[in-house]
């Protein structure tokens, strides 16, 4: 996958999951403290999530952020979902 391939699943699947759990882009921008034209932004693939962002709409939506992220084929090379998870996880141990 592409890195244009990957953002934007990981912003459908933010979309994917906000809607599964019935919850409306306004109630995820106060549980994540974001503002709604920035998630509007995010979901339409206009802005790129950092990766702290991710982290606090993953919590809002009481998902692992892994959840946004394909999973890698075998022999792909780059194994995108364990870069961004040891990213995730560098950031995590400095908070």
């Amino acid at each position: 996958m592409t890195n244009e391939e990957v953002l934007q699943y990981v912003v459908n699947s933010i979309r994917i999951i906000r809607k599964q759990k019935k919850i409306s882009q306004m109630e995820l921008c106060l549980r994540a403290n974001m503002s709604q034209g920035f998630l509007t932004n995010l979901e339409t693939g206009k802005k790129e999530p950092s990766a702290m962002t991710l982290i606090r709409i993953a919590d809002a939506l009481e998902v692992s952020p892994r959840d946004f992220f394909p999973e890698s084929e075998v022999g792909e090379g780059v194994d995108v979902r364990s870069e961004i998870k040891n990213e995730i996880m560098e950031l995590l141990a400095r908070l």
